[in-house]
């Protein structure tokens, strides 16, 4: 039995994660399931102050050092004392300027194709490769159960703030923090609102007789070990300034213009119209959560009927509305599936599996920012594929983010149980001719 005095409820998103997990390590609560951020840092680094500084955020926020407890059919979070995460130091080569965004891809790749397990407490670790006295590249890995992308921005947020103050003696200039706990509490007194039940009838109604449309798998799913590989690839420019045109000319976003060719993809190569694909949500509700470290996001199932669109434009409107229409009604998917629990069904089958549409949009802190006597710059344009990366406990998850720098930044990542890397190459070749096709200036009317 748990030490009930030691109890702190699952959330939805945390409970929903222990019902899918696979009991080995391939599922979520297994040690390939991370999240890696990989900042470049610029000036003379004092490694002793930097190892404080991850100890002051693992103390500031509670999710870094919490265990997800399982006994039977009781799970629970088990708050751990504040504790210092790892900070390994690694030498990189350095081969001049011109090679130092390869040198720190590579570097992030082989961090992520490490193992973390969710009984490491704390659950924050990081690296520091070195390339000169001036240059270094520093990755932070999380448990994907305790934190989610969102969170490791806050995270580095906090360490630049820590490592200032601590280099300026002085205490950091942070607000007092909130913690994970307070939301699953939130969650709770809020179970039987009536903004949720409203939300859970929106789901029950959208989503009657539909399935998340099943890509196709090479290989039978079968029990057994696997990875996740991910395969990257850049989209031209041309595709990233359309996009964010076309999406100030129809009053939408650039998600809904890129969902809505990925639905054109999608009924090119299946010829159906009625269409579900999943996609994630920060689930960043309400707004105290923002500076809350923790796992919040929410896969959400978008249905789109395509049936008598005149052209691009008007799919983009539907899909606009189906857009608006889910986030006025996000709950976590526990309980969109509890409304309609056959939604997987087409997607779990033994050569089927679903594909997640993801575009980063969300401004990310320390993109490049100058933080006391340090410099830190985000690696987002992440180019090269990798054949073990951070774990998705199924199918594929097609991720794309418009790089400010140019083009759009693409990556699918994909479980060796399911799929061979040739169609997944396949599979980005065609989106992106789709892309170019429906964003053709002389393909719209």
């Amino acid at each position: 039995m748990i030490d009930t005095a030691l109890r702190v409820p699952l959330s939805l998103q945390q409970d929903f994660l222990r019902r899918v997990d696979h009991g080995d390590d391939a599922g979520p609560f297994g040690s390939r399931y991370t999240i890696v951020g990989g900042w470049r840092i610029r000036g003379p680094i004092d490694v002793d102050t930097l190892r404080d500084a991850l100890a002051d955020v693992v103390a500031r926020h509670e999710a870094l050092r919490t265990l997800l407890i399982v006994d039977g059919d009781e799970a629970c979070q088990q708050i751990q004392p504040p504790s210092s995460p790892d900070l390994m130091l690694r030498d990189l080569p350095d081969r001049g300027p011109a090679d130092r965004e390869r040198i720190a891809e590579d570097f992030l790749n082989d961090v992520e194709s490490g193992r973390f397990g969710m009984d490491e407490t704390p659950l924050l670790r990081a690296v520091l490769g070195r390339i000169d006295n001036d240059n270094a590249v520093l990755a932070l890995v999380a448990h994907h159960t305790a934190a989610d992308g969102w969170s490791m921005q806050v995270v580095m947020r906090d360490l630049a703030s820590y490592y200032a103050a601590r280099r300026q003696g002085r205490p950091a200039d942070l607000p007092p923090a909130r913690q994970y706990r307070e939301y699953v509490a939130w969650q709770q007194a809020n179970a039987d609102s009536e903004t949720a039940v409203a939300a859970r009838r929106y789901w029950q109604e959208t989503l009657r007789g539909a399935q998340v449309w099943p890509v196709r798998t090479d290989l039978t799913r079968a029990d057994g070990p696997f990875v996740t590989s991910w395969y990257r690839f850049l989209l031209e420019d041309e595709l990233r300034a359309a996009t964010v045109a076309l999406a100030a000319e129809t009053r939408s976003t650039p998600f809904m213009v890129l969902m809505a060719a990925y639905l054109t993809h999608l009924r090119e190569r299946t010829g159906e119209t009625d269409l579900v694909v999943p996609t994630f949500m920060p689930g960043r509700n309400p707004s105290w959560t923002l500076q809350i470290v923790g796992s919040f996001y929410n896969l959400i199932p978008l249905r789109t009927d395509m049936s008598n669109c005149t052209d691009f434009r008007d799919l983009i409107g539907r899909v606009r509305t189906t857009c608006l229409d889910a986030y006025r009604h996000e709950l976590p998917f526990a309980d969109i599936i509890a409304q309609a629990p056959d939604v997987m069904n087409a997607a779990i089958g033994p050569d089927a599996a679903a594909c997640v549409l993801q575009v980063t949009q969300s401004p990310y802190v320390l993109r490049e920012e100058q933080v006391g006597d340090l410099r830190y710059t985000a690696l987002r344009r992440r180019l090269v594929s990798a054949p073990v990366g951070s774990q998705i406990p199924d199918g594929a998850l097609l991720g794309l983010e418009l790089d400010p720098d140019g083009g759009i930044v693409g990556s699918i990542g994909f479980t060796t149980n399911l799929f061979v890397e040739s169609t997944i190459v396949g599979m980005a070749a065609d989106f992106q001719q789709t892309l170019r096709d429906v964003l053709n200036p002389s393909s719209r009317r």
